[in-house]
């Protein structure tokens, strides 16, 4: 879901501004994680946020994302799958926000897991610490910190996941 579907990095950027008036760009992210911008005193603001219940609840979604997975959808069996556990508070909000961004998907498709095991065709992500194990097609979806990876087939937006799949 996290940089491919809902946008967290946005918010990181908002909330740093606003709590600690830093401001930061995706440019300056190239090839780096957001943690890797914050200074030290800084660092465990990252994980208090993201462990802060309602902070993926009002993410905004990824450009044209909503529109190509509903057109999926009606080619494919598509499935939901985040790796939610490592941020218990986020279950209900990841829930709550894929209900409001995503009703067509039913809860049935829906997986928050620890590592992504899943037996599937293709699956489209932005770690590939998920693609590990995985035997179907790996979409690499393009995010700031993973500019630099080149071994996998790679997808910048959704518009592209378009072209590919439908």
């Amino acid at each position: 879901m996290d940089e491919v579907l809902a946008d967290p990095i946005g918010k990181f950027i908002d909330i740093y501004q606003r709590e600690h008036g830093y401001t930061y760009t995706l440019d300056q992210m190239h090839g780096k994680e957001f943690r890797d911008l914050l200074p030290e005193e800084l660092q465990p603001t990252l994980r208090e946020y993201i462990n802060r219940k309602g902070f993926f609840r009002d993410l905004e979604l990824i450009p044209d994302s909503r529109e190509v997975v509903e057109q999926l959808c009606q080619k494919y069996d598509v499935f939901i799958v985040s790796a939610a556990m490592e941020f218990p508070n986020s279950l209900e909000d990841k829930l709550h926000w894929l209900g409001d961004h995503f009703p067509f998907i039913p809860w049935t498709n829906i997986i928050f897991c620890g590592y992504k095991i899943v037996k599937a065709d293709i699956m489209i992500d932005d770690r590939i610490r998920n693609f590990s194990g995985f035997d179907g097609r790996k979409l690499l979806f393009t995010s700031p910190h993973n500019i630099a990876i080149t071994e996998y087939e790679r997808v910048n937006t959704w518009d592209e996941v378009a072209v590919l799949l439908l």
